[in-house]
């Protein structure tokens, strides 16, 4: 098969579907793949890499949109990309339809085949194809919350660690998953004082045992939320509901309740965010404030760190991609329920549930496409 890789056009997104290493690989298998002229360079991977990997190198996305069986993407396809899109091609990326409704009808329209990293399932009902950047951007997001704390990003001028005699601040992390674990880990690390909020009691006490005395695990059916909100200096939200809309937990009610230069970091606002206020950012302007509090809502926050973005990336997808491009779609799919799970949409009909039910779409199963 062709497979194709067109450079990021998200602003300030500097991943790559592939890495040169995992051109290798499909080469290796057959496959021709193509590679957008300095698709990777921002995040270190170079056109000589990608040719001595075998990939052919191509001018223009066009010429790749055109050519390829498979396209191969990191962000979701903003307008110009869907119009490029072709009936019966293959778009393997990150998709989060369930916030997008001008995209979802774009990909309804091109009658393509659209499988989403973010809705891929494993044994354990885990996302495997999300957990990389959910870990990245979870660890990203206390590293941009600290920074925002600081006077001169409008924050309260407080150091999320404290000092000698000094307490350090207190830090709310809404949902215990793969975002919530990662952000923990370097909570932690920088010595603040950690609340940990989740639904599953089964989950607070996993993350107990991995943790011990450096979190509270919370409750979110007993524990007042508001209360807990109105008490911390960084809010990280980090809900998530598989290829959903996510829900509204922090409300403007309880914004108003929360302190002057307090610092939320919305990583659930891929899926339309999990606080009232959020609205996307980008890494050029990542910030603003509503009700006196700093609000950082960057929808790709992964591509601030592109090269370990993407070879974390990589190292999950590679898998799923040789699957696609050996057996081709119908039977990579129909042999693996846990991969038909990322089906979105397919030939015009909508086929993830949660996606047809928030735009009012009808719904057609994946098994019934396929079979």
């Amino acid at each position: 098969m062709k497979i194709g890789i067109p450079k990021e056009i998200k602003p300030q997104e500097n991943r790559i579907g592939l890495t040169p290493e995992s051109v290798k690989v499909l080469v290796s298998d057959g496959h021709e793949v193509l590679v957008e002229n300095n698709g990777g360079y921002e995040a270190g991977f170079y056109n000589d890499q990608y040719k001595s990997a075998g990939a052919k190198i191509i001018d223009s996305a066009s010429d790749i949109f055109n050519d390829a069986d498979i396209i191969v993407k990191v962000k979701e396809p903003l307008s110009n990309e869907v119009k490029m899109i072709r009936e019966n091609q293959i778009v393997f990326t990150y998709l989060h339809l369930a916030a997008a409704k001008e995209l979802t009808q774009g990909l309804i329209n091109t009658k393509s085949v659209c499988i989403a990293y973010e809705t891929v399932t494993d044994n354990n009902g885990r996302l495997p194809l999300l957990a990389p950047m959910s870990a990245v951007a979870g660890r990203m997001s206390v590293q941009a919350g600290a920074h925002c704390l600081e006077k001169n990003q409008k924050g309260r001028g407080l150091l999320l660690g404290g000092a000698p005699g000094v307490e350090p601040g207190n830090v709310v992390i809404l949902g215990g998953g793969v975002v919530g674990e990662n952000a923990a880990i370097i909570a932690t690390g920088m010595k603040a004082k950690v609340h940990i909020v989740d639904k599953s009691e089964a989950r607070l006490k996993q993350l107990s045992e991995m943790f011990g005395d450096k979190i509270i695990p919370e409750h979110s059916d007993k524990t007042d939320l508001e209360k807990l909100i109105s008490d911390c200096d960084l809010l990280v939200g980090g809900v998530l509901i598989p290829g959903a809309e996510a829900p509204k937990l922090v409300t403007k009610d309880m914004l108003k309740k929360m302190k002057r230069g307090s610092v939320i970091v919305d990583v659930a606002i891929d899926q339309g965010g999990c606080v009232e206020t959020s609205k996307p950012t980008t890494h050029a302007e990542p910030t603003y404030i509503v009700d006196d509090v700093v609000h950082y809502c960057v929808a790709n926050m992964p591509g601030g760190v592109p090269r370990t973005s993407t070879l974390a990336l990589n190292k999950a997808t590679l898998p799923f991609l040789s699957k696609l491009a050996k057996d081709g779609y119908i039977k990579a799919l129909r042999d693996d329920p846990h991969f038909l799970a990322g089906l979105n949409v397919h030939k015009g009909s909508v086929t993830y549930k949660a996606v047809a039910n928030v735009f009012g779409h009808s719904y057609v199963s994946p098994e019934e496409i396929i079979n």
